[in-house]
């Protein structure tokens, strides 16, 4: 490609990234000019002008609508980032102005919640009482694509269920330590068990794609067994909690600290069972290239002023 970053620089302009986002948004040229308040004709136009400058196409024509080929995912992924960051410029001054305390939005694996994110949070508050923070409690490989997207300013996670895990800058924060759990009201167990011993309760599982639902998985190799057919199956810690508390036999993974909060208010019980699997490391996860807000950079050193970043 004989552009350089100079001549991109002089001709690239913010419409064309945004009709790039509408694009994909919408996956037709008309609704995204309707979007962009353009006519057909002029959305057309700019389209062309990107592909003439990049000197390939970036989409193609399908059932569907209009799908970006490996160019266009590319140019569309960095089209986000750049309108993410404007967004957030426009945010911080704005609040500079108003004397506020400006945006956090962080990512974090559940087992990093009661030990991990919520001190930090706390502190943050006392702190920058205006600050305003978002919280997106999901699987490391979701939170990286938001990552990406610059959707998410740093995520609590683990950098390597990425294809491309070295364009991530990490910081290993600890060990996230997962426990076998029933409801409050099942008897409670007094020897140490094995997964054969749970023989006559169901499972509540996780969905295919989450990291727990391996690590069962790999489990129950190990024992010999097989996962259960009768299983029910949620992504929500909530639903997990509340399903065990009304019943004796069903029995489910929850990261260590996130039912040690649940052991104190009687809601759970650990079980005295070991899992074989070894425990998963979590860190800090941020994008190499980006800079970091200063509520970032903030919530970074908190962590290593309380020595949980190695």
């Amino acid at each position: 490609m004989k552009n350089t970053i100079d001549v991109l620089m002089s001709r690239l302009r913010m419409k064309q990234l945004h009709l790039l986002i509408a694009l994909d948004d919408h996956k037709s040229l008309h609704k995204a000019a309707g979007v962009l308040s353009m006519t057909q004709s002029a959305a057309s136009k700019v389209l062309h002008e990107l592909e003439s400058m990049f000197e390939a196409p970036l989409f193609e024509r399908s059932k569907t609508g209009m799908l970006p080929n490996q160019f266009g995912h590319c140019i569309i992924r960095y089209a986000r980032l750049m309108a993410s960051d404007l967004t957030s410029l426009c945010h911080d001054i704005a609040e500079i102005r108003s004397g506020r305390g400006g945006r956090l939005a962080v990512g974090t694996i559940m087992g990093a919640v009661p030990e991990v994110l919520v001190p930090i949070l706390n502190w943050l508050h006392t702190r920058q009482p205006n600050l305003s923070i978002e919280v997106v409690e999901d699987t490391s490989l979701r939170m990286l694509s938001m990552l990406d997207d610059g959707r998410l300013d740093l995520v609590i996670g683990r950098a390597s269920v990425s294809d491309q895990p070295s364009k991530y800058h990490y910081q290993p924060l600890g060990d996230e330590s997962i426990s076998v759990v029933v409801g409050y009201a099942h008897p409670p167990f007094e020897e140490e068990l094995t997964l054969k011993d749970l023989k006559d309760h169901r499972w509540l599982v996780y969905p295919g794609h989450m990291p727990l639902h391996s690590l069962l998985q790999r489990e129950m190799d190990l024992a010999g067994i097989s996962m259960p057919s009768n299983q029910i199956a949620t992504a929500s810690t909530f639903v997990t909690v509340t399903i065990l508390q009304r019943s004796t036999d069903l029995v489910a993974l929850l990261p260590t600290d996130v039912a040690k909060l649940f052991v104190a208010h009687q809601m759970v019980r650990i079980l005295p069972l070991k899992l074989q699997s070894k425990y998963q490391t979590f860190g800090i996860v941020t994008r190499k290239g980006g800079t970091l807000s200063p509520a970032a950079d903030q919530f970074i050193q908190l962590l290593r002023d309380r020595n949980l970043v190695h």
